[in-house]
């Protein structure tokens, strides 16, 4: 499925060439994207400003400042634009005028969720950490926008068609709020995948109704690798627990339940040939520089462990370690795939977008001349 994102990248491109559209973008002249903090730009601090990501050393090793991203610096998203010779896309809460999002807009929320704030009520969880900005919430902006952008049908079928959607990693929150709250996986977080496959099923239907053209829906990461999970969930009795390379099984298991949920979705939502739905593996891209990280330049012996925490086997004692008075920083964030014990590193990122991008064989992209 990797390969299928390359495909889609270059055919653009060709037919870019032969068209009105500029091929250094891929076709593509706007880009938007979904989400949470995997995808957030800087919605969550213009939201909540004392946000860890608003403060050092988030965004040191790239933007040299924090930006609102939960990262050292880049994000998927942020390679993708770069990769469409696009820019990075403004937040959509620090947009403040149309031209500000000329070439597209980010709308992901760090701790969104794909279903909604009361449902997370209904169940009785704390909501101080989900914000009130769902998926719904977030298509209901870019309706909002697209009406701005374009005043007339024909302008907004354009808009559509020439845009490139990206899903982010929708879903993940939807579990990782009932898990940090130790809620019952058995009862309580296992049911919630069928409802988070069709609330992303349904965005995916409103965005190809409004005319969609392209939209690339990524999966969920092995969280049975993640420090932070696994700080909360270690168990030193049983070694069947972890897999040969100390992520927890039953978590990775998990993640891939949901990831074929989706990917069944996927293949079943109905569309016409003039809609290409691609899924992103962030699973597997990111198995593989857990599996083999000294060949893509990462180190062994840090593999599972934060750069930035604040102590601990995984240096991710607390959710939110990074940033505190109590938290130490790795000296080489590229050397390390998690960034704060939940969210990658750049490096990682890059490696992740990279493969999406290009495909396992980093095959190069020829765009036809004029």
């Amino acid at each position: 499925m990797l390969l299928l994102l390359f495909l889609l990248i270059c055919t653009s491109s060709a037919a870019a060439a032969d068209s009105s559209g500029d091929p250094a973008t891929g076709g593509f002249t706007r880009l938007f994207s979904f989400g949470d903090s995997i995808t957030d730009a800087g919605n969550l601090v213009s939201f909540v400003p004392s946000s860890p990501a608003a403060s050092p050393p988030y965004g040191e090793t790239f933007f040299g400042r924090p930006t609102g991203r939960f990262c050292d610096g880049r994000l998927i998203v942020d390679f993708l634009a770069e990769a469409l010779r696009l820019p990075y896309l403004t937040p959509f809460l620090r947009g403040k005028t149309a031209e500000d999002f000329r070439q597209g807009a980010n709308f992901a929320v760090a701790g969104a969720t794909a279903l909604s704030q009361d449902f997370f009520k209904e169940m009785g969880l704390d909501l101080t950490i989900i914000p009130p900005f769902s998926l719904d919430v977030q298509l209901d902006w870019f309706k909002g926008l697209l009406q701005t952008l374009g005043s007339t049908d024909k302008e907004r079928k354009e808009i559509m068609s020439k845009s490139l959607f990206l899903m982010g990693e929708v879903g993940g929150n939807d579990y990782n709020h009932p898990f940090f709250q130790n809620r019952s996986f058995t009862t309580e977080i296992k049911p919630l995948v069928p409802k988070v496959i069709a609330k992303i099923e349904n965005a995916i239907k409103v965005l190809i109704d409004l005319g969609a053209k392209t939209i690339v829906v990524p999966g969920n990461f092995p969280i049975g690798c993640v420090p932070r999970y696994l700080t909360m969930f270690q168990n030193k009795t049983n070694p069947k627990y972890y897999d040969a390379f100390g992520c927890i099984n039953w978590l990775n298991d998990f993640s891939k339940e949901h990831n074929r949920a989706l990917k069944h979705m996927l293949e079943q939502i109905p569309r016409d040939p003039t809609v290409t739905v691609v899924y992103g593996d962030y699973y597997d891209t990111t198995l593989e520089i857990t599996h083999r990280p000294t060949i893509h330049g990462f180190k062994k012996e840090t593999v599972l462990v934060a750069c930035c925490g604040d102590g601990g086997p995984y240096n991710s004692n607390s959710l939110f370690g990074c940033g505190g008075p109590s938290s130490n920083l790795c000296s080489g964030p590229s050397a390390h795939i998690s960034w704060d014990g939940l969210h990658l590193t750049e490096a990682a990122y890059n490696f992740v977008a990279h493969h999406m991008l290009h495909g396992p064989n980093s095959e190069p992209c020829i765009v036809p001349s004029n």
